[in-house]
């Protein structure tokens, strides 16, 4: 009898290998989309992120064209926002975007994506506490842009103020970032790449305060490459934007030739 006992649990255990787990059951089945959006949004309440992005994927396969698919979609975009999953964010969010270019919350869309980049930060970083001038500077710039599409195509958007101050302060950590190579090379005597960083902070951030720095850096490169008319010029680009530079006072040392390690110091505070 023992032995019967043991085949057959043995059996029983060979058939469920062979058939796989049981199916978990779909909560969902039979409801109406509504009622399934009504369960996503009580898991986004709830900060289960998980849970309400299969809610929501379920909600758009059963009912692909109605208004709760596309809520549904947005939803999404900011459940896995919120999961601190910048990719999969963004993807979510340039879906909505190419599936709904006249959505009337298609600049949320947008401001999403642009936040989900400007948030997004490394193990590293946060452990190290970096600066964000000292990211790549790809992941800044993509945020920009997209804070700049929104701006420019929905002016009026009750999220463009917010988008244009975070526009002007990842301008100012992209010159920065700039100006930090421009240093490097400086320091490394490859004067002519340290003005085409200088150049790029002149044409692509104009209105940053890294500009100033940005001439005296010039400045200082063609002085070290013996270039005086370059060197003069942009001495009075200098003299007529920044008329109260630290650089004209009197604290400059005599030898010319030193005057960017001063300059870099005023910049270093």
């Amino acid at each position: 009898m023992k032995y019967i006992l043991i085949l057959m649990f043995a059996l029983l255990m060979n058939g469920c290998a062979i058939f796989g787990a049981p199916t978990e059951l779909d909560d969902t089945k039979g409801l109406t989309a509504e009622r399934i959006y009504q369960m996503g949004s009580e898991k986004m309440r709830d900060k289960d992120y998980d849970k309400a992005i299969v809610y929501f994927g379920k909600l758009e396969s059963r009912y692909p064209n109605g208004r709760f698919a596309a809520q549904a979609q947005l939803e999404t975009a900011y459940a896995h926002f919120k999961k601190q999953d910048p990719v999969l964010c963004v993807a979510a969010a340039d879906r909505f975007i190419k599936l709904h270019p006249n959505h009337p919350n298609v600049d949320y869309a947008y401001y999403l994506k642009g936040l989900a980049v400007f948030n997004e930060r490394g193990v590293i970083e946060k452990l190290t506490k970096q600066e964000i001038s000292d990211r790549d500077p790809r992941s800044l710039r993509d945020s920009f842009v997209t804070f700049k599409d929104l701006v420019t195509r929905y002016p009026n958007s009750k999220y463009a103020k917010d988008a244009t101050q975070r526009m002007v302060y990842l301008a100012n950590s992209l010159s920065d970032h700039e100006l930090d190579v421009a240093n490097y090379y400086m320091k490394r005597q490859a004067y002519l790449a340290a003005i085409n960083r200088c150049k790029y902070v002149l044409e692509y951030y104009p209105q940053t305060p890294g500009v100033e720095q940005a001439l005296v850096t010039m400045i200082s490169a063609y002085d070290l490459m013996g270039l005086d008319d370059l060197k003069k010029d942009t001495v009075r680009i200098l003299e007529t934007n920044y008329p109260n530079s630290a650089l004209l006072g009197n604290g400059a040392p005599a030898d010319e030739r030193i005057w960017w390690k001063f300059w870099e110091s005023l910049y270093k505070k």
